[in-house]
């Protein structure tokens, strides 16, 4: 016969969060997830240009390690520069929107002077005492910074259309038209691309979204059409038969990505940096030589980590409570998404090619500063969400340490 009891059994103590789900729980959890991503593609990226870069580097009478060198500079003083940022309060960075904005335009200008260094036929670079920099890249995130401050400025109009869109198109269009002036047109969409996902992101209606698209896409077709050499990379695209010596490039990024397999041929083994990729193996067709080397493992692992940091730096967005943050995490996080996705579908032979790098893989002193810049910002901002200003503070509260008399112990009775 079973004996009834009204005693309850007593509550199992609940267990902290261990592993993923404790990092997942953390009000850091956004801050670690981009430092980790970033800090893979950083890391895929040297290993990935001293293979892909090698051959071209031998060939030009260089070391093997010419290139490879230049990117770990760079990419240690990027880190540096990030870190240094992610410690300063967005605040500060609010108060340089202008002057980001007039930086931005001076280096501009200054691509259009005698100072301007062409490459390939577009005009984007500088050379000051044979050192040379690309101010579009840079410029990317001083648009963004100086966005976000004066919607944050106006934050209480914002429902007022002139007082969304002004100063903003007429100063991002300044800049936009001095990029293409330099006849820089994959700069030009990526550009183009994050001032409509700016206007989006503050709320602009499709009224104003629609048209602007439009707009732009009429204006990049006829930037296409008016140019031969953007219109044969067109035609390659459309049909890679109809000019063997353009279609070379593109169909041996093909070629390398069909031919790594799963695991791919090894590191250091690809076949098409040796003349089938040209001079871009390790550039804007890297993405190709690690398809070659690592195979589809190795191409998933950069797309995730893509995805994990489009992933952290939304959620950084959606979390922030003040309009600039909120405009500056996602506007950095869709410029390097847009990007990289872009640079992808090239060399996966889906867009013409425009010779737009990869972030944080590519070979480039200018685009690798530039993104590691824009990481500093955003880490910025995730260590500024509400919940992460309570955990930091939380962290700076520190116990006095108690002292003992052992005298006064002793009198005590």
């Amino acid at each position: 016969m079973a004996i009834a009891t009204d005693t309850a059994a007593p509550p199992r103590p609940t267990e902290a969060p261990t592993g993923i789900r404790a990092l997942a729980a953390s009000p850091m959890a956004d801050f670690y997830l981009v430092t980790f991503a970033v800090t893979i593609l950083c890391a895929i990226g040297g290993m990935m240009v001293l293979s892909a870069s090698s051959v071209l580097a031998q060939a030009d009478g260089r070391s093997p390690y010419y290139y490879a060198t230049r990117q770990m500079i760079f990419m240690v003083v990027g880190v540096v520069a990030a870190v240094a940022i992610s410690r300063i309060n967005p605040r500060v960075l609010q108060r340089l929107g202008w002057a980001g904005w007039g930086i931005a335009m001076g280096g501009l200008l200054l691509v259009l002077s005698p100072l301007g260094h062409s490459v390939n036929g577009n005009q984007n670079w500088i050379n000051i005492g044979g050192f040379t920099f690309q101010p579009s890249e840079f410029a990317k995130l001083g648009l963004i910074i100086w966005a976000a401050a004066i919607w944050h400025t106006k934050r209480g109009r914002l429902h007022e259309v002139p007082q969304l869109l002004i100063p903003f198109v007429p100063g991002a269009g300044i800049l936009l038209a001095l990029i293409l002036a330099g006849k820089d047109l994959g700069t030009g969409i990526v550009v183009g691309i994050v001032i409509i996902a700016l206007l989006f992101f503050i709320g602009t209606s499709l009224r104003v979204l629609v048209p602007s698209m439009i707009l732009g896409v009429t204006a990049m077709l006829l930037l296409v059409i008016g140019s031969g050499n953007r219109m044969a990379r067109v035609n390659v695209f459309l049909d890679p038969q109809s000019n063997t010596d353009l279609s070379s490039q593109p169909m041996a990024a093909v070629y390398a990505l069909a031919s790594g397999g799963w695991w791919g041929l090894g590191l250091g083994a690809s076949k098409q940096k040796w003349g089938g990729l040209k001079d871009a193996a390790h550039t804007d067709f890297i993405f190709a030589v690690i398809g070659e080397e690592l195979g589809l493992f190795g191409v998933l692992v950069v797309i995730a980590m893509f995805a994990l940091l489009a992933r952290a730096g939304f959620s950084i967005a959606l979390r922030s409570d003040k309009i600039f943050n909120r405009i500056v995490a996602s506007g950095i996080t869709a410029w390097l998404l847009v990007q990289g996705l872009i640079n992808i579908m090239v060399v996966m032979h889906l867009l013409p090619v425009l010779g737009i790098p990869l972030p944080f893989v590519s070979s480039g002193g200018s685009a690798l500063l530039a993104n590691l810049l824009a990481v500093g910002v955003l880490l910025a901002c995730a260590r500024d969400t509400p919940d992460a200003r309570r955990h930091l503070a939380s962290r700076k509260r520190v116990a006095r340490p108690r002292m003992t008399s052992i005298l006064a112990a002793g009198r005590a009775r």
